[in-house]
C-alpha cells in the first residue's frame, strides 16, 4: 500500500517520464554528476558505517522509498552516509539531509569541512537541516526535542552561529505559507475527516493551516539553499507493517474566564518565549519534565495544551510529514 493513500487528493499530477525528464536535465544544467538511473540524497552522520549513531535511522531511507512511489522520480532507496562535508560523493547528491542532534562537534567543525560545505551550497546544493528549530526548553534535552515539533520561527541559535560561518552576511529568513515548497508536489492537508473535530479544527485553523509548516531558510540569489526545520524524521520511518512509530497530537484550547485562573497559577518548569510567524512571542509555562502547560498570546489571551492519541492522529500526522518531506526534495531537486 502506497503510504500515502490517506488522501492523495492534494497531490500535484504530473506524468512521471516527464517528471523524470524535467528533474534530470535541471540536475544535468547545474552540473550534478547523476544519470536517469538514479537520484542521489546525502545523509551526514557521525561515525563510520560500521559504528553509526544517528537518530530515525529508517526515516531517511522510507521518505525516499515514498518519494520514489509519489513522484515516479528515480530516488536511489538508500541514502549516501557521508561523515564528513568534503566528502567527494557528496558531488553527486543534490540535497544532503542532516539532523543537528547527529553531529556533537558543529563550534569545533574544521575549517576544510565549513569551506566544502559553502561550496556544495554555492554550487547548487541544498542542505535540510531537521530539528534545525527547537523551542528553548527544549535546546538542552536533545532526546525531548526529537519528539516534538513544537512550531517556532527562528533557528536555534547554535544553527545561526554555524551557518553564519558557512555563508556570512546570509541570514535565516522564515519561510511563507505560500512558499513554493508547501505546494510544488502535495498541496493542503491529508484527508482530517476521522480526526477529532478539536484537532481538526487546530490543525487546520493554527498548527498546519493549508499544509505548510515552520520553517526558515537561507537563499542564494533566490534558490533554497539551506533550509531549517523542528524535527520531521519522527514520521517517515515505515516497514512492510506500516508506520514505525505512534505520533500523539498537541492542541491549545481556551475558555471564558480561564485567564484568571491561569495568570496567577504556580507551574514548576520554566517559562519561555516561542517566535510565532508574525515576529510575536508566546509566553509558554511548562510543569515539571519541560512539559507545556498553558501558553499567554500577544493578545493576552490565555490556552490551555491538550494531548490527544489515536491511531487515526498518529496516521495522519505520519502522512503529513512524508507528503513535507517529498516536497521539500522536489524542491531541491528544482532548484525553487
Amino acid at each position: 500500500m502506497n503510504p500515502l493513500d490517506l488522501n492523495t487528493a492534494g497531490r500535484k499530477r504530473f506524468p512521471k517520464t516527464v517528471a523524470i525528464a524535467c528533474v534530470i536535465f535541471v540536475l544535468v544544467a547545474i552540473g550534478w554528476q547523476t544519470s536517469a538511473q538514479e537520484l542521489r540524497v546525502a545523509q551526514l552522520v557521525n561515525g563510520t558505517t560500521a559504528s553509526l549513531n544517528r537518530n530515525y535511522p529508517t526515516a531517511l531511507p522510507s521518505l525516499l522509498v515514498s518519494a520514489r512511489q509519489a513522484t515516479g522520480l528515480p530516488f536511489a532507496p538508500e541514502p549516501v552516509l557521508v561523515s564528513s562535508f568534503n566528502d567527494p560523493r557528496l558531488s553527486g547528491c543534490p540535497v544532503i539531509y542532516i539532523n543537528w542532534d547527529d553531529r556533537p562537534d558543529w563550534n569545533e567543525m574544521p575549517e576544510i569541512e565549513v569551506m566544502a560545505l559553502r561550496q556544495y551550497l554555492q554550487n547548487g546544493g541544498m542542505a535540510m537541516v531537521d530539528a534545525g528549530i527547537a523551542a528553548s526548553f527544549l535546546r538542552k534535552l536533545p532526546g525531548k526535542s526529537q519528539h516534538h515539533s513544537f512550531a517556532e520561527w527562528d533557528a536555534q541559535p547554535e544553527v545561526k552561529d554555524f551557518f553564519a560561518k558557512v555563508l556570512p552576511g546570509e541570514p535565516f529568513l522564515p519561510l511563507r505559507r505560500d512558499d513554493p515548497l508547501f505546494r510544488n508536489c502535495f498541496e493542503g492537508l491529508p484527508d482530517a475527516s476521522l480526526l477529532p473535530e478539536v484537532v481538526r479544527a487546530y490543525t487546520q485553523d493554527e498548527k498546519w493551516p493549508g499544509g505548510t509548516y515552520a520553517a526558515v531558510a537561507i537563499r542564494l540569489q533566490g534558490r533554497l539553499a539551506v533550509l531549517c526545520t523542528p524535527i520531521i524524521a519522527m514520521g517517515w520511518g515505515r516497514n512492510a507493517r506500516g508506520w514505525e512509530s505512534f505520533i500523539s497530537f498537541r492542541t491549545l484550547e481556551g475558555t471564558d474566564g480561564l485567564g484568571e485562573l491561569l495568570e496567577e497559577a504556580p507551574y514548576s518548569g520554566p517559562r519561555f518565549e516561542v517566535t510565532r510567524e508574525d515576529g510575536g512571542k508566546d509566553a509558554v509555562y511548562c510543569q515539571g519534565n519541560a512539559l507545556p502547560a498553558w501558553a499567554q498570546d500577544p493578545t493576552g489571551n490565555w490556552r490551555v495544551f491538550r494531548y490527544y492519541e489515536s491511531r487515526q492522529i498518529s496516521d495522519f500526522t505520519h502522512v503529513f510529514y512524508t507528503r513535507l518531506g517529498i516536497n521539500i526534495l522536489v524542491t531541491a531537486l528544482l532548484g525553487d
